[in-house]
C-alpha cells in the first residue's frame, strides 16, 4: 500500500500515513510557469495499491486538476488499483439540473474521476447520497455522525440535549444523530416571503430550556447557520453548539459566526483551516484522520468498511 498526498490538504494525508505507519510517496506536484500542472511520481509504484489523499476545496478547479494530473500518473505508472481519497467532495452541490439549461456538475466531475484511472473513491459525507450512483465505480461515503457523537457526549454530558436541523433537506442527517445521542429533534422552517426579503424562520419542536446542537454537512457563507442560532435563542433554548463535517467558510464566514450566538461551532479536518478560522474563539477543528485511515486499512485488506458507519 502507498499514500500520495496532493497539495490540497496534506496535514491530513501525513496524519492518515502516520496513523497506518507508511511514509508517504515521494512526489513532485508542481506549476510551469503558465500554471499548467505537472506531476512526478518519484516511486516506482508498478503493481501497487495506491490511496490519493486529496480534496477539491478551494481553490477548486487548482485542486481537481491535481487530482485528475495524479490519477493518470499512477495509472500509466502501472498502479494495481487507485483509490481517490477525497475527504471533501467539491461541486457535490451541482448535483441535479436546478434550472433550464444548467448543468449536473457533481456527475462531470464523477466522470472525470473515473475516465483519470480511479478504481475506487473514498469520501466523507456527500452532501447528497445519490451522488454515489454518479460513478460508475465503487464508491465508500463515510459519515462524520460516529465522531460527533463521541465529542457531543464528552463535552456536553448532563445537559438537556435538542438535536435541530437548520432546514428541512437536512431532517435525515439530524435524526440519525438525535437516535444516536437518544434526544428529541426540532427543525427551522425558513421561507423567504418574495425575493429580497430576509429568511423568516419557524423552529418545529420545543427548544425552550435546551441545549441545541444543529448539525449539517456545510458550512459555506455561515447564513443559514446563524440565522438558525439566533432563531433558536428567540425560542428559549440556553445555548446553540454546531456541528458540520465540511468547513468551507467562503467570505466573511468566520466574522459572520462569530458575531453569532454560536457558542461553539466543530468541524472536520476535511478542508485545511485558514488562519482565520485557526485563530476564531468559536470554531474548533476535531481530525478524521484516524477513520480515513481505517478505511484505507481495510479496503486495502478487502475487509468490511460498512462497520465504520456505526
Amino acid at each position: 500500500m502507498k499514500i500520495v498526498a496532493c497539495n490540497s490538504n496534506r496535514p491530513l494525508a501525513e496524519a492518515v500515513a502516520a496513523s497506518l505507519g507508511l511514509p508517504l510517496t515521494s512526489a513532485s506536484i508542481r506549476r510551469f510557469a503558465d500554471m499548467e500542472v505537472f506531476v512526478e511520481i518519484n516511486e516506482n509504484v508498478r503493481g501497487e495499491d495506491v490511496f490519493v489523499v486529496q480534496s477539491t476545496s478551494y481553490p477548486a478547479n487548482d485542486n481537481l486538476m491535481e487530482l485528475l494530473i495524479t490519477l493518470d500518473a499512477l495509472k500509466r505508472g502501472s498502479a494495481r488499483r487507485v483509490t481517490a481519497v477525497i475527504p471533501y467532495f467539491g461541486y457535490a452541490r451541482q448535483d441535479r439540473k436546478s434550472g433550464p439549461r444548467t448543468p449536473i456538475s457533481a456527475k462531470l466531475v464523477a466522470n472525470l474521476i473515473t475516465a483519470a484511472g480511479a478504481n475506487r473513491v473514498l469520501t466523507m459525507d456527500l452532501h447528497a447520497a445519490q451522488i454515489q450512483g454518479f460513478f460508475d465505480i465503487p464508491v465508500d461515503n463515510l459519515f462524520a455522525a460516529p465522531l460527533f457523537t463521541r465529542d457531543i457526549q464528552e463535552r456536553y454530558h448532563g445537559r438537556e440535549l435538542m438535536v435541530v436541523s437548520p432546514d428541512v433537506g437536512g431532517v435525515v442527517r439530524a435524526r440519525a444523530l438525535a437516535a444516536r445521542l437518544h434526544t428529541d429533534l426540532a427543525i427551522i422552517d425558513k421561507r423567504r416571503p418574495r425575493a429580497g426579503v430576509s429568511e423568516v424562520m419557524n423552529v418545529i419542536g420545543e427548544v425552550e430550556g435546551r441545549h441545541c446542537i444543529l448539525i449539517d454537512d456545510i458550512v459555506d457563507s455561515g447564513g443559514t447557520l446563524c440565522n438558525a442560532a439566533e432563531a433558536l435563542i428567540k425560542n428559549g433554548a440556553q445555548g446553540v453548539s454546531v456541528y458540520v463535517t465540511h468547513g468551507v467558510f467562503s467570505g466573511g464566514a468566520v466574522a459572520r459566526v462569530g458575531a453569532s450566538p454560536i457558542e461553539s461551532m466543530t468541524v472536520t479536518d476535511s478542508i485545511l483551516a485558514t488562519e482565520a478560522v485557526r485563530i476564531s474563539s468559536n470554531i474548533r477543528q476535531v481530525t478524521i484522520a484516524p477513520l480515513l485511515a481505517e478505511a484505507v486499512r481495510r479496503i486495502s485488506e478487502e475487509s468490511s468498511v460498512s462497520s465504520l458507519f456505526n
